[in-house]
């Protein structure tokens, strides 16, 4: 008994530190319509401004706790101002991925500053815990509890009756009537940038001093764990943010006494996935209450995409096949054979995003899928390599299209979410499905790519076959894109209603896209798991689907040729420019901002 008190009691103590991101996400989101991604971000800049404060100046835990939030609000505020203020008017998605964007170069900042080993940052705290009926509970316990109930009575007092709380509620209910009525938005905004990104920098401290552990690459999971508990609480609700982070609190630590430590987010996203389908407003909204706005728009900017006659591709092709002939170099061959497999990825969201305007930012998952299915047909069927991979773009597109096809029904953030939610859970499982996956082990030995009988044992051979796979792949979406079916799904991008009043089926047809474009993701999954001969559970992480987005909004958005080109320029360049290596991520969070600020449609412009 005293066992499950004390999970109560961790479940309560982890609800509050969710609490503090949910509610500043859940903040921001009434007033800016943004679920801001880099929430995740301060939360470790707070972490490692506490963590110098208390190792490097000896500040007592008071004085700590007040250099945190002075931190997390200049952050807030700075990017707001610099960051999203200038998006103002754009497409809803454009500020989402702007602030996917900033959270990379803030990571990145904070490991090249601290580099990526974690640190342990320790708490001032008594250690005794006292004993309350057949459990226990610590001091931390109640400064993290004290800390949580005394942030949401300060917030309640500010939004209930102050004169600037009651300008953030007008702002969250309408924002142009407010403006009309004479609230400074932009204040507003600061303002609640400000407060959020308080709370965000508080909970990093706390969790690193309960944890005693911070490191660089916790801000994904500390978004995502803020986002599942604002979702299920309700998107821009503040109570209902309080009490979803209650809720996953609770049913992560239940989760882990009853199935282990490696099933703890499984829980959480399959949470959220469900919430999404069933009940999208939010288990504590109002059942009358519509969704919010956000449940719309996508990130094509208009533009006249730049036209590329066949010959000239044509003649693009033949150049890129003869490259081994005039320059043998390994090392820019194998560049390159990275560059046309992140290019089939580049096709394969360009037609998901770009053609249909679903922005998926769990593309990664597909790959997984695609690699593993490859790797383990090959090896524990002995199936050969070429069947292999050809069969494992089709169990990616049937598995991901499985997986998605109840989203279908959500729209613009919330579906991205989604889709960020499935491609963690496809890792979790991986991760957990032991007798299938070798589960955190790996799978090892893998053989190497073959076709007909004939290994392809050399730079150039691989290189010929990704490249052949790569322009047989993008001529059928070309002649896809071309089809009366290629109008269709662009008719749905464009104007969804219009496109269901003319009788179209959406559902079907989306279905129909993402399997398309899963084939592809699989296929190059696939053929990399061959080449590395070893895969676990973060060879294909999250900041691929990052990746991904990346190149097919530099490249053109639904533009082939743009895929191709994007992935040249991110992943060939940073390659051959062996200085950058460590720069890289940085590199592609920077690359998204200027891209979402000064160039939308891309290189080569939007199909």
């Amino acid at each position: 008994m005293s066992s499950w008190f004390d999970y109560t009691v961790n479940g309560l103590i982890i609800g509050n530190i969710y609490a503090l991101l949910a509610v500043g996400l859940a903040l921001i989101f009434g007033v800016s319509r943004l679920i801001n991604f880099a929430h995740g971000s301060v939360y470790v800049v707070g972490a490692y401004a506490g963590f110098l404060a208390v190792t490097q100046f000896g500040t007592p835990l008071p004085l700590t706790i007040v250099i945190v939030v002075a931190v997390g609000a200049l952050l807030g505020l700075a990017i707001e101002r610099f960051g999203l203020r200038p998006l103002q008017g754009y497409a809803h998605i454009a500020p989402l991925l702007a602030t996917i964007g900033i959270s990379f170069v803030l990571d990145q900042l904070v490991q090249l500053t601290f580099s990526p080993d974690p640190r342990a940052l320790p708490s001032e705290l008594l250690q005794k815990r006292f004993q309350i009926g057949s459990g226990t509970i610590g001091a931390l316990d109640i400064l993290i509890a004290a800390i949580g109930i005394g942030s949401a009575g300060l917030l309640y007092y500010f939004l209930r009756f102050t004169r600037l709380g009651w300008a953030v509620r007008a702002t969250a209910q309408d924002r142009d009537a407010a403006q009309q009525m004479g609230v400074d938005v932009d204040a507003v905004n600061r303002t609640v940038f400000a407060i959020a990104s308080a709370l965000g920098a508080v909970s990093g401290l706390l969790v690193g001093m309960y944890y005693n552990y911070i490191d660089p690459s916790m801000s994904f999971q500390a978004t995502l764990k803020g986002v599942v508990a604002q979702v299920v609480g309700g998107v821009g609700n503040v109570p209902g943010a309080i009490a979803g982070s209650m809720l996953l609190g609770l049913v992560e630590s239940y989760g882990i006494a009853l199935f282990g430590t490696s099933y703890r987010n499984l829980f959480a996203f399959i949470l959220l996935i469900v919430v999404l389908v069933l009940r999208p407003n939010g288990l504590f909204a109002s059942r009358r209450q519509t969704p919010p706005e956000p449940m719309t728009g996508t990130f094509i900017a208009p533009s006249k995409p730049v036209q590329i006659s066949p010959r000239t591709l044509l003649a693009i092709a033949l150049a890129a096949a003869l490259l081994p002939l005039v320059l043998p170099n390994p090392y820019v061959l194998q560049t390159l054979t990275n560059a046309w497999l992140y290019g089939l990825l580049g096709l394969s969201l360009t037609l998901i995003a770009g053609t249909v305007g679903l922005i998926s930012l769990g593309h990664a998952a597909l790959l997984a899928i695609g690699g593993y299915a490859s790797a383990l047909l090959s090896l524990d069927l002995g199936m050969p390599v070429g069947l292999s991979i050809l069969l494992a773009g089709v169990i990616a597109a049937a598995l991901g299209t499985l997986l998605v096809f109840p989203s279908f029904r959500l729209r613009g953030h919330y579906l991205s979410i989604a889709t960020l939610a499935i491609g963690e859970i496809v890792s979790l499982v991986i991760l957990n499905w032991d007798s299938l996956t070798r589960g955190p082990i790996g799978v090892s030995g893998i053989p190497p790519l073959s076709l007909f009988g004939f290994e392809l044992d050399t730079d150039r051979s691989v290189y010929w076959f990704a490249l052949g796979v790569l322009v047989v792949l993008a001529a059928l979406q070309f002649r896809l894109l071309r089809s009366h079916l290629g109008r269709t799904l662009r008719a749905m991008r464009d104007d969804d209603i219009a496109a269901r009043s003319y009788g179209i089926g959406l559902d079907r047809y989306k279905a129909l896209a993402f399997a398309v474009g899963s084939f592809a993701a699989g296929v190059s999954g696939g053929i990399t798991a061959h080449l590395y001969s070893y895969i676990n559970h973060e060879t294909f992480n999250s900041q691929l689907s990052i990746l991904a987005l990346t190149i097919v909004i530099l490249g053109g958005m639904g533009n082939v040729t743009g895929a191709i080109l994007g992935s040249v320029l991110l992943v060939g360049l940073p390659e051959v420019f062996r200085v950058a290596a460590e720069y890289r991520v940085l590199i592609y969070g920077i690359v998204l901002l200027l891209l979402v600020r000064f160039r939308p449609q891309g290189l080569l412009g939007t199909v």
